[in-house]
């Protein structure tokens, strides 16, 4: 992530300037925020999802997802090393990709909420909504709006998973459940129905994960990464 978002962040948010911003201890901590305030009305248009009851653009240039948060944030365990995925106090970005997921619970959208994945997580208002850096630490798979977009940022390739990404939360993930959510799951990987244990749904680039819980099921909606920089 480029070190401009470290500059602004640390005049945005003074706790993480204590923290040790400016040194080498946090490359990208702060928002896409040259994207959200100066990106073009025709990018953000192009940064879009047809899904139902969908929000505005957010900081990272998709929109916003709306419902209730699928569960809390704050679940995520505590610097503590995860299905090999550890928590380390820089982002790691030899290998840097995006995924995005979105759930549906009998047929209503919900939020899969920011700062999953982050220990010590620390809000900073953009224009186009909050964007959360971490004070202490990042797991390898984070949140950083409420935009459903998973960063995963490991210090070595690998194929990471949605049953991963679930683990490190904290939250189920199996059939029958995710999160706190109950009922028969279908799955979506990239339009395509996912017949497998959903829990193997890789975390690809660019990966657009849908997952329907209950019914009625909600066709698969995709997202455009067009514009957004990611």
């Amino acid at each position: 992530m480029p070190r401009n978002r470290l500059k602004l962040l640390c005049l945005v948010v003074p706790v993480l300037a204590a923290a040790g911003c400016g040194s080498a201890s946090k490359p990208g901590t702060a928002s896409r925020t040259a994207t959200s305030t100066s990106q073009s009305s025709t990018a953000q248009t192009s940064a879009s999802t047809s899904q139902p009851g969908a929000g505005s653009i957010g900081p990272e240039g998709v929109l916003l997802e709306s419902g209730s948060p699928l569960a809390s944030a704050a679940t995520t365990l505590p610097g503590r090393t995860v299905d090999g995925i550890q928590c380390a106090p820089v982002e790691q970005l030899a290998y840097h990709i995006h995924a995005h997921l979105q759930v549906y619970v009998n047929g209503q959208p919900r939020e899969l909420p920011p700062a999953i994945g982050m220990v010590g997580p620390v809000p900073q208002q953009t224009a186009n909504g909050v964007f959360y850096g971490a004070v202490t630490c990042y797991y390898w798979l984070h949140v950083h709006a409420g935009d459903g977009i998973i960063h995963i940022e490991s210090p070595t390739q690998r194929i990471y998973t949605l049953g991963d990404f679930f683990d490190e939360w904290g939250q189920p993930l199996q059939t029958g459940r995710v999160a706190d959510a109950t009922g028969s799951v279908t799955a979506f990987l990239n339009g395509r129905r996912w017949t497998r244990n959903v829990r193997a749904i890789p975390l690809l680039p660019h990966a657009a994960i849908q997952l329907d819980v209950g019914a009625p099921a909600v066709g698969f909606h995709p997202v455009s990464w067009a514009g957004t920089g990611l």
